[in-house]
């Protein structure tokens, strides 16, 4: 009996074959999908999938290579481990009412996804970039929007990619250029503008782009392909038409030629056709020598208008306000000649008159913020569009820098995230240096936090959480996807912009090459190693985030003179109280009126204390810190929730539990 029982455990320790991390992954995707009925032998806490046959799941040796699940009515969400699957080729979950944003590490190894037919937001993760062996990629039929980013360059053998029937805007990235092998390319209700000399040079057999605003002429190459579909769009051009073969007579011989008084009246024909072009020619050559002379004496009057606009900056009327943004090409960027490099510049150049204009000359009315660069400036511009201005002090700029502020524009304008503030624009004339970026129309969390005007307007537990979330992805972005990475060394919590649905926007990422680092210290913020050595690294990064899950969590300043002395900085006093469960409660922010949850609670301290560890080996990565923050709200979701609480906003409720 004890040899047959031995041979029994051997035999299960042989079929428990799959990968651990395949195991925890799918069971992360499991819980993540609300423990769906339809996904039969699946578990959240146990089981083998490749030896119990997990339902769409297909295994080779130990490794989960394939997942299809489509049309099975999936709900929930895509979880935070999608990255672990490292063997995946197919994923498809397609035909599903999938939602929330994309997660920002996707199988890296595919082969093939398809996420069509789903409630899917936000917009593409930057990861894809570096998906090699992308065959085949369907996000049509959701809720994605935003530009879709350079994200192409490494993707050569992509075949077919359907974007169709979203809320995608901006130009096609030139990146798009690199798709070598593409063949099938559907982009129909959208809102894409631009050209479309992206796809020109493609070997393209089918296209769809109908129903978008893209603008311009229609490359010829597209005419000519055996599927294209545009219409719904405003372009200059349309097909071009072949001329009709000439005309035979009912016995298929060609027409005899013309004898006699017919050729006499062919002659005179041809002699009247001739008159006509030589008259039609001469006309256009003096319409075209008109032209130059006008084209010649407007641009006379144009240069006459700029000196006199230049020494009177305030005289702008409303026909030159509409003028204030110069357009330099019809893409996003341009490359200029800087010294002996090549950068890549955000293409909306704007004059100093064009933003002292917006500005209202600079006003104090006018400034929303200030910073180690100098300070920022609502403007508002044309048609009602608002943008914010950073005025860079030269003084504040690093000696090196301060003649290298293009290069930098250049690797600013790169960045794009969806949690990120968008450089807009930029400004370098006449000794000025000047940035234009998105506005964020709700301020900072520093505000919300700290400032009586915005006590109405408390953040709920939940609301904080998602901040927290939304600036983790930011910062895992600019450390884990960027290349090379982007260590950002002024976070803080004045740095952190919320827009009307108190999503957080990281502004001045990418400027830290501007400062030297003697102005970089920030009170309350900087991680011990830069007192110690001046070195800063995406490990104080997560320091400084900390520190801001700090503040979220306790509504106080990281240094705050105005307290007993033993309480004056907030790591100090807060750090030894994280894991005691009583001390954490008299921890919270009062605003809070104890509407929290204390599982969450305890789970958010954790995460804090992991972060500001004073040895930097000892944080984690801000992916890490993601996946901890993402597992925090899918418990949040799972809750009962007020419908009260759907704006973020605090409202009292007493006789409500909040568990999770």
């Amino acid at each position: 009996m004890r040899f047959v029982a031995v041979i029994f455990v051997l035999l299960s320790c042989v079929e428990a074959i799959t990968d651990p991390t395949d195991v925890q992954a799918l069971q992360v995707l499991y819980s993540s999908l609300n423990n769906a009925a339809q996904l039969t032998n699946w578990k959240n806490n146990a089981g083998d999938p490749c030896v119990e046959s997990w339902r769409g799941v297909t295994c080779q040796g130990a490794s989960v290579v394939s997942i299809q699940l489509p049309g099975l009515g999936l709900e929930g969400t895509l979880g935070y481990l999608l990255s672990s699957f490292m063997s995946l080729k197919t994923l498809d979950l397609s035909g599903n009412n999938i939602h929330d944003t994309l997660p920002y590490q996707l199988p890296p190894n595919l082969t093939s996804l398809n996420l069509a037919n789903n409630k899917l937001s936000g917009s593409l993760p930057y990861s894809i970039a570096m998906m090699f062996n992308l065959n085949y990629m369907n996000f049509s039929s959701n809720e994605l929007s935003q530009n879709i980013g350079d994200i192409f360059n490494n993707l050569t053998s992509l075949a077919t990619l359907d974007l169709s029937h979203n809320n995608f805007s901006g130009n096609l990235p030139n990146s798009m250029g690199s798709l070598s092998n593409i063949s099938t390319f559907h982009a129909q209700n959208n809102q894409f503008t631009g050209s479309l000399i992206a796809l020109s040079s493609l070997p393209l057999t089918n296209v769809n782009i109908a129903n978008n605003n893209f603008t311009g002429w229609i490359p010829k190459e597209l005419l000519s392909i055996p599927t294209f579909i545009y219409d719904g769009n405003s372009f200059d051009n349309a097909p071009y038409t072949t001329p009709p073969p000439p005309a035979r007579s009912n016995n298929n011989r060609s027409p005899s030629p013309p004898t006699g008084s017919n050729a006499q009246s062919s002659n005179r024909k041809k002699l009247s056709i001739g008159a006509i072009l030589g008259i039609s020619l001469g006309s256009a050559l003096l319409l075209l020598l008109g032209f130059l002379m006008l084209l010649f004496c407007l641009r006379k009057r144009v240069k006459k208008e700029k000196i006199h606009k230049t020494s009177h900056p305030n005289s702008f009327n409303t026909e030159m306000q509409e003028q204030m943004v110069k357009p330099i090409e019809e893409s996003m960027f341009e490359i200029q000649k800087y010294g002996s490099t090549q950068i890549i510049i955000p293409s909306i150049s704007y004059t100093v008159a064009a933003l002292q204009t917006a500005t209202n000359s600079f006003s104090q009315d006018n400034i929303i913020g200030e910073g180690s660069l100098g300070p920022v400036y609502k403007g508002d511009f044309p048609r009602g569009k608002i943008m914010a201005i950073k005025k860079i002090d030269n003084a504040a700029l690093s000696l090196e820098e301060e003649d290298n502020f293009l290069e930098n524009v250049s690797n600013v304008s790169r960045l794009k995230h969806p949690n990120i503030v968008l450089l807009e624009g930029y400004c370098v004339e006449h000794g000025q240096r000047l940035l234009v970026y998105e506005y964020i129309s709700n301020g900072s969390l520093h505000d919300f936090l700290h400032f009586a005007d915005h006590q109405n307007k408390s953040l709920t537990w939940n609301a904080r959480v998602k901040v927290a979330l939304g600036t983790a992805r930011a910062l895992e972005y600019l450390h884990e996807v960027c290349l090379p990475c982007v260590v950002h060394k002024n976070f803080k919590s004045s740095n952190i912009l919320l827009d009307e649905d108190l999503n957080p926007h990281l502004s001045d990422s990418g400027l830290a090459a501007l400062t030297p680092n003697t102005q970089r210290e920030m009170v309350g913020y900087s991680a011990p190693e830069f007192a110690l050595s001046g070195i800063y690294t995406v490990k104080s990064d997560v320091y400084s985030f900390g520190v801001v899950m700090l503040e979220l969590l306790t509504g106080r300043k990281p240094l705050d003179s105005s307290r007993v002395r033993s309480e004056q900085s907030l790591v100090r006093w807060a750090t030894p109280q994280l894991h005691d469960i009583d001390l954490l409660a008299k921890m919270v922010d009062p605003t809070l009126n104890g509407m929290y949850p204390a599982k969450s609670l305890s789970r958010f301290a954790d995460v804090i204390a992991l972060c500001v560890q004073p040895e930097p080996e000892f944080r984690p990565p801000m992916s890490e810190v993601v996946q901890a923050l993402v597992r925090l709200m899918q418990r949040a979701s799972m809750a009962n929730t007020r419908s009260s609480e759907d704006s973020g906003f605090t409202y009292r409720n007493p006789d409500h539990d909040i568990s999770f």
